[in-house]
């Protein structure tokens, strides 16, 4: 399977299915309708453990990506981006905190997180880098509000 989903927290409902076709759409608009995703949803501890484990970073934090494109052996599978890890939890909280629907919120962590599987950053970068990749995520959002009639609050995050 092309995109691959595994839920690993039982607080939050994911809707695998919606969740599938969310990520199709997202690889649609990015130019990359044929590559390959894992999606992987845990809870902020687990997203913390990998964090603290991969990144040296010993806090949780809402979406971690890990790129099969990037270092050594890039670009042996050119069809496999890489995994996606999404806090639930952290989705939650954060979608309570903007006054949006939960799915909303894990969408839009999709989406970024996609975007750094697909070389943008945000973090490293220059300032026009994380502008790029913030009008990366307008462009794709704006799609997926489109294509499933989302709330139009999404195209101003």
């Amino acid at each position: 399977m092309r995109i691959q989903i595994e839920n690993q927290q039982t607080r939050h409902k994911i809707l695998k299915r919606q969740l599938r076709k969310i990520a199709q759409k997202i690889l649609n608009v990015s130019g990359f309708p044929d590559a390959e995703l894992s999606i992987l949803i845990v809870d902020n501890a687990g997203i913390q453990v990998i964090n603290r484990d991969y990144l040296q970073r010993d806090r949780p934090t809402n979406v971690i990506s890990f790129a099969m494109q990037e270092g050594e052996g890039g670009g042996v599978q050119p069809q496999v981006l890489g995994d996606v890890v999404i806090s639930a939890e952290r989705a939650a909280s954060d979608a309570d905190a903007a006054g949006i629907p939960f799915e909303h919120e894990l969408w839009f962590l999709l989406v970024h997180g996609v975007l750094h599987l697909l070389g943008y950053d945000h973090e490293r970068g220059s300032v026009s880098d994380a502008e790029l990749m913030e009008a990366k995520e307008r462009e794709v959002f704006s799609a997926l509000l489109q294509e499933f009639q989302l709330d139009e609050t999404l195209s101003t995050r």
